[in-house]
Parts: C-alpha cells; sequence; structure tokens
C-alpha cells in the first residue's frame, strides 16, 4: 500500500472514537491471561526490551499499564550539567532546527507554525527564532515523558484536536498534522530561558497523562490554559507526563538559549537521558 492510499484509508476511519475503545480496551478489566498474551505477542513483534522494564509482565493488571510502564532504577543515566539538554523520552529525532521566521519543519515541503502548533500567537512569540526538534516514539520504545532540565513548571496549555496518525507516513502528507492533532503542551522556566514541551496525541493514543497537575486529556473535556500561582520545581531527568499508547514530542526553546549537539540528526535514536544540546555561549 502507497503512503496515498494509506492516508485516504486513514481519512474514512473514526480516529477520535477508534483511539478511545483501543485506550478503553487496555484498560478493561479481563482475566489476567489475557493481557498477559497481549503484553507477549506485543513484546514480541515489536523488539520491547522487558529486561529494563520495572516489572515482568506478571507485575502488570492490564496491557495499558504494561505500555505506559515505568523503568528499572538506573535504567537511564542522566547527563549532568545546569546548562546541559537531554532527551525528555525514549525514540528517534524526526527534525531539528531553528524556527526562523516562526516555522517548524514537519517533514520535507511541509511547514508549520509555533502559533499553529501552541494555539496562541503571545505563547508562541518567545519561541519564535529558538531551537526546536520532533522527536518520535514507536510502539517498542519507552512512554513516559522527563524533563529535560531542572526548572519550574509554570502552566499548561491542553487543546483538543483530531487523532490522525504520526507515523513517517503521516508525517509526510498530512500538512500541519501536529497542530491539528490533539495535544498538551507543558510550560517551563529552566536555566536556558523558557521551555514548551508539547506532547502530541495520535491515532490510538487514547491518553496523556502529566505528574504535576489533575488534567487526562481525550476525556471529552474543553480545551483549557492554566497558570500555576506558584510553579512546581521539578529536576531535570523527573517524570513530566506518559503516553498511554506512543505519539510524538516537540520541544521548544526561546532564541539564542540552546545549540544542539551533532548527534541529534534525522532519524538518529535517543534515549531518556542522553545530552542532546546545552546552553548557547
Amino acid at each position: 500500500m502507497n503512503d496515498q492510499t494509506f492516508m485516504k484509508l486513514v481519512g474514512l476511519l473514526p480516529k477520535s472514537a477508534l483511539s478511545a475503545v483501543v485506550g478503553a480496551a487496555t484498560r478493561a478489566p479481563a482475566p489476567a491471561g489475557v493481557h498477559r498474551a497481549a503484553m507477549r505477542v506485543f513484546a514480541k513483534r515489536f523488539a520491547v526490551d522487558v529486561d529494563e522494564a520495572e516489572h515482568g509482565f506478571e507485575g502488570y493488571r492490564t496491557f495499558g499499564e504494561f505500555f505506559a510502564r515505568g523503568l528499572k532504577p538506573g535504567a537511564r543515566p542522566i547527563a549532568p550539567g545546569e546548562r546541559v539538554v537531554i532527551s525528555p523520552v525514549d525514540g528517534a529525532v524526526s527534525q531539528r532546527g531553528d524556527s526562523e521566521g516562526g516555522l517548524l519543519v514537519q517533514a520535507k515541503g511541509i511547514t508549520y507554525t509555533v502559533a499553529q502548533l501552541l494555539g496562541d500567537a503571545a505563547a508562541a512569540a518567545p519561541f519564535e527564532g529558538g531551537a526546536w526538534t520532533t522527536l518520535y516514539l514507536s510502539p517498542r520504545d519507552y512512554h513516559r515523558i522527563h524533563a529535560p532540565l531542572s526548572g519550574r513548571i509554570t502552566g499548561y496549555a491542553y487543546i483538543p484536536g483530531e487523532f490522525w496518525p504520526v507515523n513517517p507516513a503521516s508525517v509526510a502528507n498530512k500538512h500541519a498534522l501536529f497542530a491539528i492533532n490533539e495535544r498538551l503542551t507543558t510550560y517551563m522556566d529552566t536555566p536556558l530561558g523558557r521551555l514548551a514541551l508539547v506532547k502530541v496525541g495520535a491515532t490510538c493514543v487514547s491518553r496523556i497523562r502529566v505528574t504535576y497537575a489533575d488534567i487526562v486529556t481525550h476525556r471529552g473535556e474543553p480545551g483549557r490554559v492554566h497558570t500555576f500561582d506558584a510553579p512546581i520545581p521539578i529536576q531535570k531527568g523527573a517524570e513530566l507526563g506518559r503516553f498511554e499508547m506512543g505519539s510524538t514530542v516537540i520541544l521548544l526553546f526561546e532564541k539564542g538559549r540552546v545549540r544542539w549537539d551533532q548527534v541529534l540528526l534525522e532519524r538518529a535514536r535517543v534515549r531518556l537521558g542522553m545530552r542532546i544540546g546545552e546552553g548557547a555561549a
């Protein structure tokens, strides 16, 4: 099946309803053997490294718990340094660069704006011209999201949206995909200035959760923007949230504050805690 045919078929699917059903199935009570069989098939199909998981298959009551599993202590060393940026996830680099003119690159020939992504021109203004990167989480990856720097969480924005896939075929063909899909943005103040970490939903990404607030996406609730009266301190490498099924994370920094390392190349694999950039001189 070519990409155009795939996109046409996806366009016909009730993506939000399908994602809700899949999510409910992964959380639903069922005989333990059913969920564990699904875990084993999934792990084999996608070459999941189960040895680094916090628990064995028997430690998860549902497939959803397994998918959003934690890791054994020490499985992801955190690169030190107050001005050293770490990868917030396990995944692969989709794109990276500087958002000159407020533009972000989705794929060859496809751009969208920071304002479209954040859904707010005023919120986007500090990040126009700054360093950014898009990181794709495949089914095999660890699906928790961590702080790329120490700092203070100042607020968040939840934007309901669509549920297009975020696989390479969709990214290469669906215009402004990341600005169309559901997303939840965490805002932080860090030693390298303001940071926006955008968590993007997708087909079968039933929910996105965060650790610092009582918000869970894709439950039929309206969008909202919240600023904390007292910003919440967080250490680099601490958990920020998780995907209940996988998707994409986009990091945005203010202009002139961050310089990416050479390891951050298109399609390069990254792991939580590895160094990917540093404060610009």
